[in-house]
């Protein structure tokens, strides 16, 4: 699967951020149910926006790894399919792309988070500062 991964990866650095096709709902969670799949610890939640966007805040117990990052760091994805993987980012645009690209390579347990940090920044949910607990 590693292999395959690594094909399909590079493309994921020539994606363009913008949503040119409807994301697909299968591979869709809903805030409410991302934050509570986090906070219950059911699912691991990784935050793909790069360092100048976390440093605004991120969801307590949520994993870093920029989208810039992926290619270099995949191997830190969690691999288990019983545990659901959920990316997130600002609103949902290339954490949708990228659950889509890895869920074809044969991550089936990935999902995206719809509405991103900017969804959950609106609710007035916790947010740390990385490093101080996030």
């Amino acid at each position: 699967m590693f292999t395959l991964l690594k094909a399909v990866l590079p493309a994921l650095t020539l994606m363009t951020l913008n949503a040119c096709s409807p994301s697909n709902p299968s591979l869709q969670v809903s805030l409410d149910e991302g934050r509570a799949l986090l906070e219950s610890g059911r699912a691991v939640l990784v935050d793909i926006r790069e360092p100048s966007e976390h440093a605004h805040g991120v969801a307590p117990g949520m994993v870093r790894l920029p989208m810039s990052q992926l290619n270099s760091r995949i191997n830190e994805l969690p691999r288990d399919p019983a545990q659901p993987l959920l990316l997130i980012c600002n609103t949902q645009n290339r954490s949708a792309r990228v659950a889509a690209q890895l869920h074809a390579a044969g991550l089936t347990h990935v999902r995206f988070v719809d509405g991103g940090m900017s969804g959950w920044a609106r609710r007035g949910w916790p947010m740390v500062r990385p490093g101080s607990g996030g």
